[in-house]
C-alpha cells in the first residue's frame, strides 16, 4: 500500500519544453501507426515491450468492466504494476472484488494507492468535501495519489473505450497526455459493451457484484447511483452534475467535462 501526500510533487510536464512534447507527440504517432490495425493483446504487448512506449504501469478501478483488461494484462505479464486507487469512499463490494480478481488472475504487483491521513485531515477534515466540490474531492482522493504514483513511469494503461461517452469517441490506442508528459494506452478503445461481455463470458471471469444490481459504471459510493434501463451507462456517475470524468483523464491539460 502507498500512502501519498501533498508534499510529494508529481513529476509532470507542466513546464516541459515544447520540443520535448513534440518528441513525445512523434512517439505517439509512431506507436499508433505501428499498431493501428492490431488487436488489444498486440497493443498491450507493444505498450509493455516497444522502446517507443517506455516504462508503463496499468491503472485499474476494478470496476464493472475491469476484469477483461486485467485478464489480458495477466496473460501478457502478471508482473505488470497495477495501480488501484482506494479513495476510502469506495463500495465495500469494489474492495472485495479487487481482492478476488487479483487472486484469481494471480496478479503479482497490485499497488493500492491512498492519499495519506494527514493530507486528508488538512483538506477534507470532515469528509464532506464531495458535497460542495466534487472536483476538489476527486483531485484530493484520486488525482493526487495517482499522479504521485505515476511519477516514475512514462505512461499508463487505461480501460477507456470509445463507446463510453462523447469525450472518448475518438480515442486512439496511444495518446499524448500533454499536461503530464506521459503516454496513455487504451487497448480496448475499439471494444463495445458486447465485446467486453463476450470476453468475460468466454474466459469465465467474475463480475463485479454491483453490475447485477443496476450499476453498469461504478465509482465512489456517495457519487454513484443505479442506472435505469435505457439510460446511458455512465449516467449514474455524479448524477445531476455537468461532470463525467473524475479528473484523472485530461484533454488539453484539463479534466474533461460534459457539454451543457
Amino acid at each position: 500500500m502507498f500512502l501519498l501526500g501533498e508534499n510529494t510533487e508529481p513529476d509532470g510536464a507542466a513546464n516541459a519544453p515544447s520540443k520535448d512534447l513534440e518528441a513525445l507527440r512523434a512517439r505517439v504517432a509512431t506507436l499508433n501507426a505501428r499498431y493501428r490495425h492490431h488487436g488489444a493483446t498486440a497493443v498491450l504487448e507493444g505498450a509493455l515491450n516497444d522502446p517507443e512506449a517506455g516504462r508503463i504501469a496499468m491503472v485499474s478501478s476494478f470496476g464493472a468492466e475491469s476484469g477483461a483488461l486485467l485478464h489480458l494484462v495477466a496473460m501478457v505479464d502478471r508482473k505488470v504494476p497495477v495501480l488501484f486507487i482506494d479513495t476510502r469512499l469506495l463500495f465495500a463490494e469494489t474492495l472485495a472484488y479487487q481482492q478476488e480478481v487479483a487472486e484469481r488472475l494471480r496478479l503479482e504487483n497490485v499497488q493500492v494507492l491512498r492519499t495519506d491521513e494527514e493530507t486528508l485531515q488538512k483538506r477534507d477534515p470532515y469528509g464532506a468535501l464531495r458535497m460542495g466540490d466534487t472536483d476538489a474531492c476527486c483531485a484530493l482522493r484520486k488525482t493526487l495519489p495517482l499522479e504521485q504514483a505515476l511519477a516514475g513511469y512514462d505512461g499508463w494503461i487505461t480501460g477507456r473505450k470509445r463507446y463510453q461517452s462523447g469525450t472518448r469517441a475518438a480515442l486512439e490506442f496511444f495518446e499524448l497526455e500533454a499536461s503530464t508528459g506521459r503516454i496513455k494506452v487504451n487497448p480496448l478503445a475499439h471494444w463495445g459493451p458486447e465485446d467486453v461481455r463476450a470476453y468475460m463470458d468466454e474466459n469465465r471471469l467474475p463480475r463485479h457484484p454491483l453490475v447485477a444490481q443496476g450499476y453498469p459504471s461504478i465509482g465512489c459510493a456517495p457519487c454513484t447511483s443505479k442506472v435505469a434501463p435505457g439510460e446511458d451507462p455512465r449516467s449514474g456517475r455524479w448524477r445531476g452534475q455537468q461532470k463525467e470524468e473524475c479528473g484523472i483523464h485530461f484533454v488539453n491539460g484539463r479534466a474533461v467535462r460534459q457539454s451543457a
